[in-house]
C-alpha cells in the first residue's frame, strides 16, 4: 500500500464498547502542518477518538492509519514514540520527582538527560524539580507534561482539554507547544469545549456529534 500523505487517516471508523456504540462511520484526515480543533458535547466521543488515534483503543471497524501505520496491524504500537498525548489526568509517576519523571521519559526515548532539565526550565518549573509529582498541584503537573512534549518533539500531538486548571502564563505554553509541532511539519489534534480559546491555535475545526464527525 502506498504511503499516506496524512498523519491521521480514518475512513468509516467505529468503536463499540460492550453493547454501546461510541463512534460510528468517522471520516477524518489530519495532514502534516495542520492543527485540528475537535469540538462536541460531553459524551460525543471526543476522548474515545483521541484514544484511538493514540493507539490506546483499537477500532471495531473501518480503516484507520496513524503516521502511515494501519491500526489493525501488529506494527501499530511502533508509532507511539512519535506520538504525544496530554489527557484529562496528568500521566506522571507520583512517587518520582518532577525532574525524574522527565528524565525517565528521556531515557526511554533516547534523549539526553540534559534535555529534561532544559525542558523543565522552559515551563518555569526548575525550582520545583525535586518535588514528588504526587505532591504537586494539577497545574504544576500539567506544566511538566508540557515540558515532556517540548523535550520529545512528537510528530503528532494529541491534546484533551489542555487548558484545564491553567493559569494565564501556562495557557501561553499550550500555544507555544502547538506552534512548535506545526513548525516541524507535525500535526495536532486538540479537543476542547472552549472554541474561542482554541481558535487561534487551529487551522480548522470539526464537530463530533452522536459519535460521528459533522
Amino acid at each position: 500500500m502506498p504511503a499516506s500523505n496524512f498523519h491521521v487517516e480514518f475512513s468509516g471508523v467505529g468503536v463499540r464498547i460492550g453493547m454501546a456504540t461510541i463512534l460510528r462511520d468517522v471520516e477524518l484526515t489530519v495532514a502534516p502542518g495542520e492543527s485540528l480543533g475537535l469540538f462536541g458535547a460531553n459524551g460525543a466521543g471526543k476522548t474515545t477518538l483521541l484514544r484511538v488515534v493514540a493507539t490506546l483503543l483499537k477500532p471495531s471497524g473501518g480503516s484507520a492509519r496513524v503516521l502511515g501505520v494501519n491500526l489493525d496491524s501488529p506494527d501499530r504500537f511502533d508509532v507511539r514514540p512519535r506520538l504525544g498525548l496530554i489527557g484529562h489526568s496528568p500521566a506522571l509517576y507520583p512517587e518520582l520527582s518532577l525532574l525524574a519523571n522527565l528524565e525517565f521519559a528521556a531515557r526511554v526515548s533516547g534523549v539526553s538527560l540534559a534535555a529534561a532539565a532544559e525542558a523543565l526550565r522552559a515551563v518555569g518549573m526548575e525550582q520545583a524539580a525535586d518535588r514528588p509529582a504526587g505532591e504537586a498541584s494539577f497545574g504544576m503537573q500539567r506544566r511538566v507534561e508540557f515540558a515532556r512534549e517540548i523535550m520529545l518533539q512528537p510528530d503528532l500531538l494529541l491534546l484533551d482539554e489542555p487548558h484545564s486548571a491553567l493559569d494565564p502564563s501556562a495557557i501561553e505554553l499550550v500555544e507555544h507547544i502547538v506552534a512548535g509541532v506545526l513548525q516541524r511539519s507535525g500535526a495536532v489534534v486538540l479537543v476542547s469545549h472552549d472554541v474561542d480559546r482554541v481558535a487561534p491555535m487551529v487551522t480548522r475545526t470539526a464537530e463530533l456529534r452522536g459519535g460521528t464527525i459533522q
